[in-house]
């Protein structure tokens, strides 16, 4: 134990994956971050305070798709599988589906680590009946199932519209991804935030109450704790907005005067409204979705949506 510690005092911020990541973006032009950063314990508890605020109609909005066709979707989910959610966060979504469908085990993978395990400890007591075996890591990239559900038939589960947070290219990648860990055969719920009013988008991304800005800002408090960084983050400011031709709304950090910043032992200099595009979100059409799934080798099986057509989930088949 002892020697373990000290091997890891050893590494240096810049050397690790996230001090890579970091110090690639910020000299890159334009600058940019990956947004899979924001999720450290307080990014993702911010995360969960933005679900609930009023303007933020995605995940009111695929709740009740979920309790309405709970149901529909449990037909697609075999008895004794393992429903795999990626990017977990919390589990009031997946809960829905564990309550409705046959499932053995409950497999929820996410890079917060705190929450993940916080919220698996929550769910064992509430639904005794279902194994939960969390799993800390990147999503996004390769990793191990627990041994014990690699027999069963496997469901993936990623609700949220977390891919519109990839480029088209990384989504098809993350969709292949998918399907390799999967394995034939297998479905894979998936939700997807559709193209809709850019006001009711731009609002959902800049509330009021300052939640989603403190979100967006807390990635610079993270670097600054992590990386040894001395942003000063009152002089960076949150923006959102709806970039038409691409069909996405961005989260860009801007800062609010000509500085410099010292990450990794490397001076990164910022001009006055110069920004870091922290976050891209792709919005979807029904068919412009399933276009991109069968790229990645999946067939639509079934598409729900609501009355407003805001949001949608798809249950797609591997080819």
């Amino acid at each position: 134990m002892s020697m373990l510690a000290r091997t890891d005092a050893r590494v240096r911020p810049q050397d690790t994956e996230f001090g890579r990541d970091v110090i690639a973006g910020l000299r890159a032009r334009p600058k940019w971050l990956w947004a899979k950063y924001f999720y450290d314990d307080r990014g993702s508890e911010l995360f969960e305070q933005i679900t609930a605020l009023p303007e933020y109609y995605p995940t009111r909005t695929e709740l009740g798709i979920l309790e309405h066709r709970a149901a529909e979707i449990a037909r697609f989910i075999p008895p004794g599988a393992a429903l795999i959610e990626f990017g977990s966060g919390s589990t009031v979504k997946a809960r829905i589906v564990l309550r409705a469908a046959p499932v053995a085990a409950y497999v929820p993978v996410d890079i917060s680590a705190g929450f993940l395990n916080s919220e698996a400890a929550q769910l064992r007591r509430d639904l005794p009946h279902v194994r939960v075996l969390p799993v800390a890591a990147d999503f996004t990239k390769p990793f191990e199932l627990p041994q014990s559900v690699r027999s069963r038939p496997h469901v993936g589960f990623f609700p949220g519209s977390t891919i519109g947070n990839f480029e088209p290219s990384q989504a098809a990648e993350f969709l292949r991804h998918a399907g390799r860990l999967l394995g034939p055969g297998a479905h894979f719920i998936v939700g997807i935030d559709l193209v809709k009013d850019e006001r009711v988008l731009e609002a959902a991304y800049d509330d009021a109450a300052g939640v989603t800005a403190a979100f967006n800002l807390n990635l610079l408090r993270r670097i600054n704790r992590e990386l040894g960084a001395d942003f000063d983050v009152g002089r960076f400011r949150h923006k959102a907005l709806y970039n038409g031709a691409q069909r996405r709304i961005e989260m860009h950090l801007e800062s609010q005067a000509d500085q410099n910043v010292l990450v990794c032992d490397r001076v990164i200099a910022f001009a006055a409204g110069e920004t870091i595009h922290t976050e891209s979100s792709y919005k979807y059409t029904v068919e412009s979705f399933q276009a991109l799934a069968a790229t990645a080798g999946w067939s639509p099986a079934a598409v729900w949506t609501d009355p407003k057509g805001y949001f949608s989930l798809h249950a797609l088949a591997k080819r």
